[in-house]
């Protein structure tokens, strides 16, 4: 084997190592970008359920004011899902229909 054939492979490892180098820099890169997207998603879900504790402290305290027992209707809603029947009637509320295919107020 001649200096000239020990030259062009050693030139095709060096070529190979600076693609790989370049692609572990994006890599990096990605990365980076995914672990800021992640902190940021991650904050905004912390405010998120923030939000929703005390809209449920507000609605709490509204439907004890009505009189209405928070309880029952929550075990109502997780029996509706258990069922299904929450999908169905969430469709049928949807549309604007009653049960008859009537438009309700539009006699």
């Amino acid at each position: 084997m001649g200096f000239g054939s020990a030259t062009k492979k050693i030139s095709k490892v060096a070529d190979m190592a600076e693609e790989v180098y370049k692609r572990l820099n994006e890599l990096r890169e990605q990365v980076q970008e995914m672990r800021e997207t992640l902190q940021t998603t991650h904050d905004r879900v912390e405010r998120l359920e923030a939000t929703v504790e005390q809209q449920t402290a507000i609605i709490e305290a509204l439907a004890e004011r009505e009189g209405i027992d928070v309880e029952e209707v929550r075990a109502g809603a997780v029996i509706e899902d258990a069922e299904g029947d929450s999908s169905t009637a969430d469709a049928g509320d949807a549309s604007g229909t009653t049960d008859d295919g009537a438009t309700p107020g539009t006699d």
